[in-house]
């Protein structure tokens, strides 16, 4: 005895099936060809990374301007010679590297170019990381920027006081946290964006 032949709407649905699925899988195999390997990732994170020190670079440099026209701090580039003892953490953090790595010392008409190259060299570097998460985890660019910024900002609380460049984060305002948490989440969010459009790009 001969098998009825399909009806209409079980070939309908039989055809969408197949078509829903083969979109599926050429979908995870575009995904596939897209991922980036492992040293891709990595630049693109350094770019990202640069981008977000120059988005929170920025964002220092307004802040310290109101600051300064609203009389609650120094203009930058006073032309004051600057001493050691009161450069900025990442300057001391280039010394030490000077000093202890190279056996070289820095005199201190060099603190303000120490402190920028420690300052890009860092945020850059902290992008490459971030790169390297993305490709594994693929966090959405705004939380994951916020987590990242969060990460960079906390980190630096640990590290720095064990080197005898900070006090301890509760010895600290909660001002000052509130203000370098800002700063931090502009470079997190930064990195994210910078990464997300080199991605759209590639």
């Amino acid at each position: 005895m001969q098998a009825a032949p399909p009806s209409f709407r079980e070939e309908e649905w039989t055809t969408t099936y197949a078509e829903k699925g083969a979109r599926t899988m050429a979908a995870r195999d575009m995904e596939h060809v897209l991922e980036p390997t492992p040293l891709g990732a990595l630049v693109r994170g350094l770019l990202a990374g640069l981008a977000g020190t120059a988005a929170m670079t920025a964002f220092q440099e307004v802040k310290s301007r109101v600051q300064s026209s609203n009389g609650g701090g120094e203009s930058p580039g006073g032309g004051e010679q600057q001493s050691w003892e009161d450069a900025p953490e990442p300057a001391k953090v280039g010394k030490r590297i000077s000093e202890g790595v190279f056996h070289e010392e820095v005199p201190e008409e060099q603190i303000d170019t120490v402190s920028n190259l420690v300052h890009w060299a860092y945020g850059t570097g902290w992008g490459g990381l971030y790169g390297l998460a993305h490709s594994t985890f693929h966090g959405r660019t705004l939380t994951g920027g916020t987590v990242f910024g969060g990460t960079v900002w906390g980190s630096g609380y640990v590290v720095l006081p064990a080197m005898k460049l900070y006090k301890p984060i509760w010895k600290y305002p909660a001002s000052t946290l509130a203000q370098d948490l800002a700063a931090h989440l502009v470079y997190g969010l930064g990195v994210a964006g910078a990464y997300r459009l080199l991605e759209r790009r590639s």
